[in-house]
């Protein structure tokens, strides 16, 4: 049985403060997302290894999101809450491994930090969805999702196009020196880690939270559930109980997240091949590319920003799973057509579209998915969810460095326009979602 606590509407700012944390934690994922590639190229890996490397970070999300979901579910302090422990202490350990990544001097040691890092900002992120559930009524929700959004929008155009600002108006250096990392990266890496700390502590300071209805009961069912075989029962059994809406939802993700993997690990050896004409991650060509590839993904991430707010108005006038259809064929085509294009200007107009879908794989399966579960196992269902989005970055990791060396003949673009096929084929499959909050009211 779901059971439902009323809830005051919040107003615009009291949702801000909410998801302000969500602006840190996306300038470490954006920071990552655009120069991990860059950061393994030019400590000597070799592309078709590339997904391998990047392995950490789906795995790493697989393993901490369940488990810090139902430690986030099963805790309650009367000044910290039940999330925001989590928000502070992965945000101080992402800053750490943020500050580390860039003084990386051999490959794997770069992989190891990534390990760290990618734990770090899933402790921080998972409760942040779960959050939303917690203290918004449904009415609200895909609001709620939606502010998460914009403000990942902002930090990720802002964290992308860090390398490239501190070269054109700072004078840093963008060259390897002695096969090290580029300064304007360190620089980036630094500024991104001090950013997420302070985004996620301005959320813990301004937002309260609301405490379980029945505390004693709440106490209770604690002890109750405060073994460790009894939490890895609740954590693996629910697979065999979760919501249809989200069985529906998962099939969608898979197709959607092998396009983002698949975008994320292999868009910076494409564009050095297809437009900077090099293959050589030491060349000052190589490293330009790297800093432009910032700006193609500070553009979708500006983007997904704007259309954060535009999302919600159209789901109201339509629905929420034909918007999100929509907007991941759209990002599809777009992630396709970066093959044709000859320019780096021209670049970013591929990026607009996949900035349309981003945001909507950032706002609508969790607004669809939060409207299905059950109030009080909120954030392990959320955290079981990720496994959604990890499970098919893991199997693409696998496959994909095999198919770029077999089948592509190592030519990078055409694993982008493979995940954009995926993206296409995923928006169709959202025909099959059912929206139980929209059809039951």
């Amino acid at each position: 049985m779901h059971t439902h606590i009323n809830k005051p509407q919040l107003s615009f700012w009291q949702l801000w403060n909410m998801s302000f944390g969500f602006f840190g934690i996306q300038f470490g994922f954006a920071l990552q997302n655009t120069n991990t590639s860059r950061i393994f190229a030019t400590l000597g890996a070799n592309p078709d290894d590339l997904a391998l490397f990047w392995l950490a970070a789906p795995i790493t999300g697989m393993l901490v999101q369940p488990v810090i979901g139902y430690l986030s579910d099963n805790t309650w302090h009367p000044v910290w809450g039940r999330r925001r422990p989590f928000f502070f202490i992965g945000a101080m350990l992402a800053s750490i491994a943020m500050f580390l990544m860039p003084n990386s001097t051999m490959l794997w040691m770069a992989i190891l930090v990534l390990w760290m890092m990618d734990s770090a900002i899933n402790i921080s992120m998972e409760p942040f969805r779960a959050f939303v559930g917690d203290k918004l009524n449904p009415s609200q929700q895909t609001a709620g999702f939606a502010m998460q959004t914009f403000l990942i929008g902002c930090g990720g155009v802002i964290a992308s196009l860090l390398p490239k600002f501190f070269t054109d108006y700072c004078g840093v250096s963008n060259i390897p020196v002695d096969g090290a990392i580029p300064d304007t990266v360190r620089y980036s890496f630094y500024f991104g880690g001090t950013v997420f700390a302070l985004s996620v502590l301005w959320t813990v300071l301004t937002s309260k939270e609301i405490p379980p209805q029945d505390i004693e009961q709440f106490l209770e069912e604690k002890k109750q559930n405060s073994g460790v075989i009894t939490a890895l029962k609740e954590i693996f059994g629910g697979f065999l109980k979760m919501p249809k809406t989200m069985v529906q939802l998962a099939v969608v993700q898979f197709f959607s997240w092998v396009a983002l993997f698949a975008m994320w690990v292999y868009t910076t050896p494409s564009i050095a091949d297809t437009v900077f004409h090099t293959t050589d991650p030491q060349s000052a060509a190589y490293q330009e590319g790297g800093n432009w590839v910032g700006v193609m993904f500070g553009v979708y991430g500006g983007v997904s920003a704007i259309a954060a707010f535009i999302l919600p108005i159209l789901a109201e006038k339509t629905s929420r799973k034909f918007v999100h259809m929509v907007c991941l064929v759209i990002g599809g085509v777009s992630l396709i057509s970066i093959f044709a294009v000859p320019s780096k200007g021209m670049l970013l107009v591929p990026m607009v579209g996949v900035g349309i879908a981003w945001a909507s794989v950032l706002t609508m399966p969790y607004a669809i998915l939060a409207g299905a579960l059950p109030a009080n196992r909120m954030g392990y269902y959320m955290g079981m969810f990720n496994f959604f989005v990890v499970i098919p970055q893991i199997i693409a990791g696998v496959v994909l460095g095999a198919v770029l060396k077999n089948f592509f003949n190592n030519q990078s673009v055409k694993v982008l326009m493979l995940g954009g096929l995926c993206m296409v084929i995923g928006g169709l499959l959202t025909l099959i979602v059912n929206d139980d909050a929209v059809e039951k009211s």
